[in-house]
């Protein structure tokens, strides 16, 4: 076993790729499960026959249900092998999104988001705790950017695919397309992935209970889970109602839907990776900050827009998506150096309930400030927009001083990276 220090050339073994290619591909499925219901909400609309209060609360009941299982689970996160309580709630999300793709009617919709929520919220801080466990600090930038380019890599290959399978099929379609792609994953995943339990030499005999309420309590976790409350505000108040706002308001056909999202996701997956490396050569926090200031401009400008002519949507997308993925790797990356080895999975599923649940808050009240017009159009997007920006604003201020915190942190609790047989990445 050897260790990398900041200055060495940053290498990984063939194994670690194979790790960080699983939880990106993990992070696709979760991140289209969410994703898809965005493009599909003008189509779900109109075939449910439900008001834009009601397809807030499909988005937000996976939100909240998942919200609530982080809680749930964060007790018992560090008591197992991560492998098994992966496997585990990969299982359930799959299952649940099985039921979302036989969903009949709204009521039974509505029940299966709550189902997929419960097991999919845990997946993403379960694998951010196995990141934090394997890579160190020094390069989990670069290991976030590929990881979070499951974001692009859904834009590109999943939303597209899944509008051409929902135009074609059915808005069915592309959950039954998730269901068989998860389970050859998760069947990949038990069968090569070694378990991943040395955080258990380091775990303290504790009820789970306490353990919660002890990760919950102290201020330098507090602190990082504002930040993320506030994170994850804007973008769950915009994305559920995108697709109506631009196929009514900016007058772009349902056809060329695939085309904006597939083509922003291209360059998300362009910039993604490169954001990681440098956010780890020049700071997280200063990426952070310039994709939040990009982020900032053009929500003001996307949110009131009126008929646009295609290429001006794309244009504005593309900068936009640039600056929220820049903003998710930088964040995400800092965000994992905050909780001390005993807490990470207890911190992540925390971190990971609050996002949810914050997010869940967002849909809600975004269903509830947009109203639709009898032609379609959307009134008031750019209130969400306003609350947005200023959300975007705040964690700025609050992700300084959690960067500021993670840099007075005694090195000794950074997780070393494992490397065996050098390989470039």
């Amino acid at each position: 076993m050897t260790t990398t220090t900041p200055s060495a050339k940053a290498t990984f073994s063939s194994y670690q790729i194979f790790i960080i290619t699983v939880l990106a591909l993990l992070q696709f499925t979760v991140v289209l499960d969410f994703m898809v219901l965005s493009p599909l909400g003008v189509i779900l609309l109109d075939k449910l026959h439900i008001n834009t209060s009601q397809f807030g609360l499909v988005v937000s009941a996976y939100a909240f249900s998942a919200g609530a299982s982080g809680l749930l689970a964060a007790g018992f996160a560090d008591k197992f092998d991560r492998k098994k309580l992966l496997l585990f709630f990969y299982v359930g999300f799959i299952l649940g999104t099985l039921l979302c793709g036989m969903a009949p009617t709204y009521t039974f919709l509505l029940i299966a988001r709550v189902v997929t929520g419960l097991f999919g919220g845990v997946i993403s801080s379960v694998s951010f705790a196995i990141i934090t466990d394997l890579f160190k600090m020094e390069v989990r930038g670069r290991v976030m950017g590929f990881v979070q380019m499951s974001f692009a890599v859904s834009q590109v290959l999943g939303i597209p695919v899944g509008l051409v399978l929902a135009n074609h099929f059915g808005w069915h379609a592309p959950f039954w397309m998730l269901t068989v792609f998860g389970t050859l994953l998760g069947i990949a995943i038990a069968i090569y992935m070694q378990p991943v339990n040395a955080h258990l030499n380091n775990r303290m005999d504790v009820n789970p209970f306490f353990h919660l309420i002890k990760t919950l309590s102290q201020s330098r976790y507090l602190l990082a889970f504002s930040a993320t409350t506030l994170l994850a505000t804007g973008g769950f108040m915009l994305m559920p109602f995108a697709s109506a706002f631009t196929t009514h308001n900016l007058g772009i056909g349902l056809d060329l839907l695939p085309w904006i999202y597939g083509i922003t996701g291209v360059f998300s997956m362009i910039f993604g990776p490169l954001t990681g490396k440098l956010s780890d050569k020049i700071g997280k926090y200063k990426v952070f900050a310039a994709g939040s200031m990009l982020t900032f401009i053009t929500i003001a400008i996307y949110t009131n827009l009126g008929l646009t002519p295609f290429i001006a949507v794309i244009c504005i997308n593309i900068f936009m998506f640039l600056g929220v993925s820049s903003r998710m790797v930088a964040a995400s990356a800092l965000i994992t150096a905050v909780p001390a080895p005993q807490d990470r999975g207890a911190f992540m599923s925390i971190n990971s309930s609050v996002q949810q649940i914050s997010g869940g808050i967002g849909s809600a009240v975004a269903g509830l400030l947009v109203t639709q017009t009898a032609s379609g159009a959307l009134l008031h997007y750019n209130r969400l927009g306003i609350v947005a920006m200023a959300a975007t604003l705040i964690t700025v201020v609050l992700m300084y001083f959690v960067n500021r915190m993670i840099q007075a942190k005694p090195a000794p609790q950074q997780a070393p990276v494992i490397v065996e047989v050098p390989v470039e990445a």
